[in-house]
């Protein structure tokens, strides 16, 4: 079976390889991420995947497609990519020393049928002075993440604690994916045993 994620993130590539799921294409949704203020934030990021999980399926109907989209949440304010250094300051000035929610919408395509869920992790951070959101603003990793922060990279050693997935946090909740993965047949432990075997 095809399977394709429809994302550009080098993270969840590296996450669905981690899983075991080595044949796969990137093909990602080009449609623009609109924020809707009206919206909750799981219901946000479980719309956004579902739209992106439709455009590439719209194209490629007989593969299994994987869609996901995170954004983090903190006094009701919904964060995604910051879309320069300010507000990349900004948000992580909000983040310091509290404690956000990241959610994480999952949509999976396969046989015309269509599942979408969504995850939510509690994440806790340190508290941080200005000179710091500088030095970290500076190594460029806030730039491309939900939050301005990446919890895999430089930004670990701004986190105090978490609950929830880890993995969620990266952007794609691994459990539940290899949960819906298997709704449609895919065994992702099989496919990672096969991989080990014929290395």
């Amino acid at each position: 079976m095809k399977m394709i994620l429809a994302s550009q993130s080098p993270r969840r590539r590296e996450l669905l390889e981690r899983m075991g799921i080595s044949q796969f294409e990137v093909i990602p949704a080009e449609g623009e991420e609109i924020i809707e203020p009206a919206l909750t934030p799981a219901e946000l990021v479980e719309t956004l995947s579902r739209r992106k999980c439709a455009e590439v399926a719209a194209a490629h109907p007989e593969a299994l497609i994987i869609a996901a989209d995170t954004v983090v949440s903190i006094d009701g304010r919904i964060l995604g990519k910051p879309q320069n250094k300010t507000e990349a300051a900004d948000m992580l000035a909000a983040l310091s020393g509290r404690e956000h929610v990241v959610y994480s919408g999952l949509t999976v395509f396969c046989g015309g049928e269509t599942v979408t869920e969504h995850d939510a992790s509690a994440v806790r951070f340190r508290p941080l002075t200005g000179a710091e959101i500088e030095r970290y603003i500076a190594t460029g990793e806030p730039m491309d993440k939900a939050g301005a922060y990446g919890i895999q990279g430089y930004g670990s050693v701004l986190v105090e604690g978490i609950s929830g997935d880890f993995y969620n946090v990266m952007g794609l909740p691994v459990c539940r994916l290899a949960r819906l993965l298997a709704r449609f047949g895919v065994d992702t432990l099989a496919l990672a045993a096969e991989k080990e075997q014929t290395r």
